[in-house]
């Protein structure tokens, strides 16, 4: 009996559920993260550009390379563990450190990317950011920690996953360049419960990263879509007060331009749209399963989210609502114009129409009065023709000349009459 096939693709949907694992982490160690993506057309472009940077990385280090095709890849680098994935539009880089270091967030930590390495990267910097994880302190302890790293204005702490870590970030910029997070995990917590925490924190950073290149994207495009708006309430006006089919074929023609600017710029964002809307369901999806606890009375990372993230990412949904509205207003009023210029032609068609319907008419009536004429005067002739043929018999038949002539115009002319309208069926029955 033969063997029960499997899906082609049955082993390879089945690891992908568990091609990224979490890092196990052990208080007190920390992590750099780097995340890079090309300037334009991220999406697209070359990924065995991604590979041979990290390769570069690991030989510097005498690591094994990844496989061709690998989207992830972690390797150890004598006291170091590097963390690498591949996303659609960027590559990451997580670099562990054991301990804590003669100072936090001390810059020399990000060394771990030597700088000629990183000046060949394909692509720029999204984010970059230093993690601390110590074990969990005194409460007293951990504010003290945090007002010295942190900025107090904007600082986000929290309790996460049932009490077991303090997880904290002020999401700026620090004098290095890099974003600053702090997890204090209790010593019972397990490694990868702390190395899912971290995972989660450089995620929430990454994709808030890429979230808010479409809130640029959007306010940028504003000034544009003010003056198309402005340019299609105009025409729109014009459309009312149209009175003549010069003018309204000026104004579609118009009308039609602007659609067409519209739909390209929607041609133009529509992908950093959509990529703008996953990305910031990753961001409250990952915050969500944190699920965090006030610390002290601090913000959490879903109340700073919610103040000076949504803001932004309600802006981007407005500005995607606008450009919609406007590109359907267009439409319709293009449609609506297409169907009064329509109108308007067919009415004048129509005229056409029963012009030369009337035109028709009278070339017909002129052309029976021509025939009736032209029966005339080849009656005229014909019968002179046939009276100088008759003439000889006027002495045999006792008959003048003139009561021969009379007596051949009927049949002559009937004949003529006939004849010319054998040719006009004739040449009816061609056309």
């Amino acid at each position: 009996m033969p063997a029960l096939q499997d899906h082609p693709l049955r082993y390879a949907l089945a690891n992908e559920l568990h091609a990224r694992p979490f890092p196990s982490l052990r208080p007190p160690c920390r992590a750099v993260f780097l995340a890079i993506k090309p300037s334009k057309n991220a999406a697209t472009r070359d990924k065995q550009a991604d590979l041979d940077h990290l390769k570069a990385l690991l030989d510097r280090h005498g690591a094994q390379h990844p496989q061709p095709d690998a989207t992830h890849f972690s390797a150890d680098l004598g006291k170091l563990v590097l963390k690498w994935e591949q996303h659609t539009e960027f590559v990451t880089y997580t670099m562990f450190l054991p301990g804590l270091g003669d100072r936090p967030y001390d810059p020399t930590d990000f060394e771990v990317f030597p700088q000629d390495w990183l000046a060949q990267a394909p692509g720029v910097r999204v984010t970059s950011a230093m993690i601390r994880v110590e074990a969990r302190h005194q409460n007293d302890a951990i504010r003290t920690r945090l007002d010295d790293w942190m900025v107090p204005e904007s600082i986000a702490v929290s309790e996460v996953l049932d009490q077991d870590a303090v997880i904290a970030g002020d999401f700026r910029i620090d004098s290095n360049g890099h974003q600053r997070f702090a997890v204090f995990a209790k010593p019972d917590v397990g490694s990868r419960r702390v190395g899912r925490i971290v995972q989660r924190l450089c995620e929430i950073e990454t994709y808030k990263a890429m979230s808010m290149l479409g809130f640029s994207r959007m306010r940028a495009l504003g000034p544009q879509l003010s003056d198309i708006d402005a340019k299609l309430s105009d025409l729109m006006q014009a459309m009312a007060n149209d009175d003549g089919s010069d003018q309204e074929e000026r104004t579609l023609k118009q009308l039609l331009t602007t659609s067409a600017e519209l739909e390209n710029i929607s041609a133009q964002v529509s992908f950093r749209l959509g990529a703008t809307g996953a990305y910031e369901a990753i961001v409250m999806q990952r915050i969500e399963v944190l699920r965090e606890e006030r610390f002290e009375g601090r913000q959490t990372f879903g109340e700073f989210m919610m103040r000076r993230y949504d803001p932004a990412m309600r802006t981007v949904k407005s500005a995607k609502a606008r450009l919609d509205s406007m590109t359907a207003r267009a439409a319709r009023a293009a449609d609506l114009l297409r169907t009064r210029v329509e109108v308007g032609r067919s009415a004048h068609n129509q005229k056409l129409l029963r012009s030369m319907d009337h035109r028709a008419e009278l070339q017909l009536r002129l052309q029976h009065t021509v025939e009736g004429l032209s029966v005339v005067a080849i009656s005229y002739y014909a019968v002179s023709l046939v009276g100088y043929a008759l003439y000889p018999l006027a002495g045999a038949t006792g008959l003048s000349k003139g009561m021969l002539m009379a007596l051949a115009t009927g049949p002559v002319v009937l004949l003529v009459w006939l004849m010319i309208r054998r040719i006009r069926r004739h040449s009816e029955q061609e056309h």
